[in-house]
């Protein structure tokens, strides 16, 4: 037998070492590099056959055209929210992972969509974290079908491929990929050359059996997915499903996919049935109150492949500090200093010794620079207390020299203003229709001194 390898891996960042050292020379982080063994890999057989859970199939080369599409149909989840996030459903021998905050409802949606998907196809959902007594209860408490669907406690990897190859699911949830563990690998469950090692193979498993998985990971303090960097590319699909504790409304946005378009989202609701989707995101996010207040405004974003509207609002107000504040929830602090400055060089409005606070209601988070001059006019309105029309929507991006630039799918943001009963609309000129909108006044401004003019 030959000698066994070892390496040296940062839990951190995943930064691989030749030997031990106390600090982390990529991340900077100290006592995180941990020792592990590297698994023997044997070589495959050169002739076709099977072997292992995977089956080794000899390689050929083809041209694209020659890949037969037709055997690889997407299915649908049953949500149709969750099938927009994913590019339109789930593609036979995909690997998905969908991170979330601890009760931000990640099993509920999965076994939710399993219990549906059971129905019609074989499926399997793996739990490592709860037993099968209490996914059965979660089960029965939000009304479910279980007569179908196959559940198995495990976190040995290879135990679990080797029951799927037998079970052949069309689709398998991993929950969680944080505490599966495989057996050639010399650390705790979570580390990250577990989860690297057990990530690669689920994937492998996948492609080469035509089963979709999904995994569940875990998030860190900061929001963003745990585990190595490398998780996130061997995957095709990343989801987060993001939503805070205070608020029944989860949003489910995709940061990667192989199979759609990315920054899709989909909005659902936490209730005592499980997770119901929202049809109309826009609605709820405009739950405004009767009596107009100055600084609030809405504004038509664009996420993923629809529009939505959303309210902003802004306050300023007299500092008593010697450094005003500024401060940002759902939109970028840098995007707003930059136009509090275009707006002080061409607007002409001086807001150095005030307080600026800017909210996006719902919790949604913007990340698109539409909504630039939708910010501008809030702040404008609330600085001279001045309430804006409740029928008025506002898009469109500001420039440095204070010119309004177009925003893509104009058109489409108009249209979905108008559905909502808008009347009024401040758009770049560019965006501006060519043919009239039944019901609405659509005024295309190029400059934020005219904008400004025909707001105030």
């Amino acid at each position: 037998m030959g000698k066994k390898k070892t390496a040296f891996v940062c839990s951190d960042c995943g930064a691989e070492f030749a030997r031990w050292q106390g600090q982390c020379s990529e991340c900077k982080a100290w006592n995180t590099v941990t020792e592990f063994r590297v698994p023997s890999v044997k070589a495959a057989p050169r002739s076709a056959g099977t072997t292992g859970y995977a089956g080794v199939v000899e390689a050929k080369i083809q041209t694209l055209d020659e890949v037969n599409l037709e055997s690889l149909p997407r299915f649908s989840t049953g949500f149709k929210e969750f099938d927009r996030v994913l590019g339109g459903g789930v593609v036979p021998g995909s690997a998905i992972l969908i991170g979330g905050e601890p009760g931000a409802g990640k099993s509920t949606l999965l076994l939710q969509t399993m219990c549906l998907l059971a129905q019609s196809m074989p499926t399997l959902y793996v739990t490592g974290e709860e037993s099968l007594q209490q996914v059965a209860m979660r089960a029965k408490r939000l009304g479910l079908p279980t007569d179908k669907l196959k559940t198995l406690a495990e976190t040995n990897v290879e135990t679990i491929c080797q029951l799927a190859l037998r079970e052949k699911p069309a689709i398998m949830v991993i929950d969680s990929i944080q505490v599966m563990h495989m057996t050639d690998v010399q650390s705790a469950p979570g580390s990250v050359s577990q989860v690297r090692e057990s990530a690669a193979y689920l994937t492998r498993f996948a492609k080469q059996n035509q089963v979709a998985i999904v995994m569940v990971g875990h998030v860190t303090k900061d929001g963003s997915l745990a585990g190595p960097k490398v998780l996130e590319h061997c995957i095709d699909c990343s989801i987060l499903l993001e939503g805070s504790s205070d608020s029944r409304f989860r949003t489910l946005r995709g940061h990667k996919n192989r199979f759609g378009a990315v920054n899709e989202l989909g909005v659902f609701a936490m209730t005592g049935q499980g997770l119901k989707e929202v049809s109309n995101p826009s609605a709820i996010f405009l739950n405004r109150g009767e009596e107009q207040t100055p600084g609030s405004l809405v504004m038509v974003i664009w996420e993923g492949t629809r529009p939505l509207l959303v309210e902003v609002q802004a306050l300023v107000d007299y500092s008593q500090l010697a450094n005003p504040r500024r401060v940002t929830v759902g939109l970028e602090q840098n995007r707003l200093a930059m136009l509090l400055a275009v707006l002080h060089r061409h607007g002409g409005l001086q807001v150095a010794d005030q307080d600026v606070f800017v909210n996006v209601v719902g919790g949604v988070k913007v990340n698109e620079t539409s909504a630039d001059l939708a910010l501008i006019t809030a702040l404008v309105s609330s600085f001279k207390n001045y309430a804006l029309d409740k029928q008025l929507v506002v898009f469109g991006e500001v420039g440095l020299g204070g010119e309004i630039r177009p925003v893509p799918s104009g058109q489409e943001r108009l249209r979905e203003a108008a559905k909502h009963g808008f009347k009024r609309a401040i758009v770049p000129v560019a965006n501006k229709p060519k043919e009239v909108i039944e019901g609405m006044e659509v005024i295309g401004v190029s400059s934020l001194s005219d904008a400004l003019e025909a707001l105030f």
